[in-house]
């Protein structure tokens, strides 16, 4: 018991201090050098694109339901983004709509 609370915590820890390393080493806004303010531009979409992938590296076209629940919610989560501009609220749709389907 004692171990897993000590996981816990070393984790959280770290975790912690990874997110508040760079505000931490680039106090000033022209302090961060141009790698990163490009790795900021570009990693959002790149982890996007990697999370679609990843979600559907599995869909098996051949099977009953020919991947129509998984196409569908990858589809509204997508035009929900498009509609609101808003990350969280489409990824809860998206689950939402997959749980949904897969459940009918």
């Amino acid at each position: 018991m004692m171990h897993d609370i000590l996981t816990v915590a070393v984790i959280s820890a770290v975790t912690v201090a990874v997110r508040f390393l760079p505000f931490v080493i680039f106090r000033k806004a022209e302090d961060v050098p141009e790698t990163v303010k490009y790795l900021g531009k570009v990693l959002p979409g790149a982890v996007m694109g990697m999370l679609v992938i990843f979600c559907l590296k599995d869909l098996d076209l051949t099977a009953a339901s020919h991947g129509i629940t998984e196409l569908m919610s990858a589809g509204v989560t997508a035009a929900s983004y498009l509609w609101k501009k808003d990350t969280s609220l489409s990824v809860i749709i998206g689950t939402a709509c997959y749980m949904l389907l897969s459940r009918l």
